[in-house]
């Protein structure tokens, strides 16, 4: 194996180097291509020449190498648009709650208060009613209405 090494390993080195334009990644496939020549040496049939068959491994690993890097970068890619996206989710949520924040600032102080308590508090509006001296009914009908007004405003 030595002596194929050194007879063949500048043909597999320049072989692969004129394909990827990258010294270190061509000296690594070409290592790995006389590995892989040496557990199928048994399959190599003569019907190519020596050097052929080698070139032939070579280029096989340098197509794995490629859409290997192609799926890497893929994801990378997928991560950085979700990361993203998961960012200006982020800002428009808080955009979003931001504007709901000023038009609830904007309902009556009883409007906003059982909404707190219903949204934020979550209280039923049998005891929304009971903490503002107010009926069960009268919750429910101004929950309704500051719903409305906020849902109209938007």
């Amino acid at each position: 194996m030595e002596e194929l090494y050194r007879q063949y390993s500048q043909i597999v080195f320049h072989f692969l180097y004129k394909r990827c334009n990258d010294p270190a990644l061509a000296e690594d496939l070409m290592q790995e291509a006389f590995l892989k020549a040496l557990e199928r040496l048994d399959s190599y049939d003569h019907s190519c020449k020596l050097s052929t068959w080698l070139c032939q491994i070579a280029k096989h690993l340098l197509y794995q190498h490629w859409d290997k890097s192609r799926r890497v970068q893929l994801e990378e890619l997928d991560e950085s648009m979700q990361s993203r996206q998961d960012t200006e989710q982020t800002a428009m949520a808080k955009v979003e709650l931001a504007d709901v924040w000023d038009r609830l600032q904007a309902l009556s102080p009883d409007a906003r208060k059982t909404v707190e308590l219903r949204v934020l508090g979550d209280l039923s509006f049998r005891e929304i009613g009971d903490l503002l001296g107010k009926t069960e009914n009268w919750a429910r009908v101004t929950f309704y209405r500051a719903k409305l007004t906020l849902i109209q405003d938007s």
